[in-house]
């Protein structure tokens, strides 16, 4: 997978979050789920922007930690709505944490790597 496409498929993510925040009721709960979730959902797509214009290694593999925490936070806030059976719609819902497992792994796998070449980046 080259970056473009993982570009596309982290800003695909982000649209299935906006989604589901649109499909939670808007009651307290849902309110305060769906603003959170929109804010960790979309951020990885932003912050893998930001990491294309890292200035050096440590910053690169810093904003990676940075994508892998909020993808950690949205999949743990994807299961409180879940087991608070807060959406209806478990296609959507079931689909979006598959991706977000998929996206964690892509990125700790990044990390990995990433930490084990040498610095010569910018």
């Amino acid at each position: 997978m080259n970056r473009r496409d993982l570009e596309n498929r982290l800003v695909d993510f982000a649209v299935l979050i906006i989604k589901i925040s649109e499909l939670l009721p808007k009651t307290r709960a849902g309110n305060t789920l769906s603003n959170q979730i929109v804010r960790s959902g979309t951020s990885p797509a932003l912050n893998y922007g930001e990491a294309q214009s890292a200035e050096s290694k440590k910053d690169f593999v810093h904003k990676l930690k940075i994508i892998l925490k909020e993808l950690r936070e949205t999949f743990i806030c994807l299961k409180i709505i879940k087991k608070a059976k807060l959406l209806e719609e478990n296609d959507i819902l079931e689909y979006t944490m598959h991706e977000n497992d998929e996206l964690i792994a892509i990125f700790v796998s990044s990390l990995k790597t990433v930490q084990q070449q040498p610095s010569n980046m910018k």
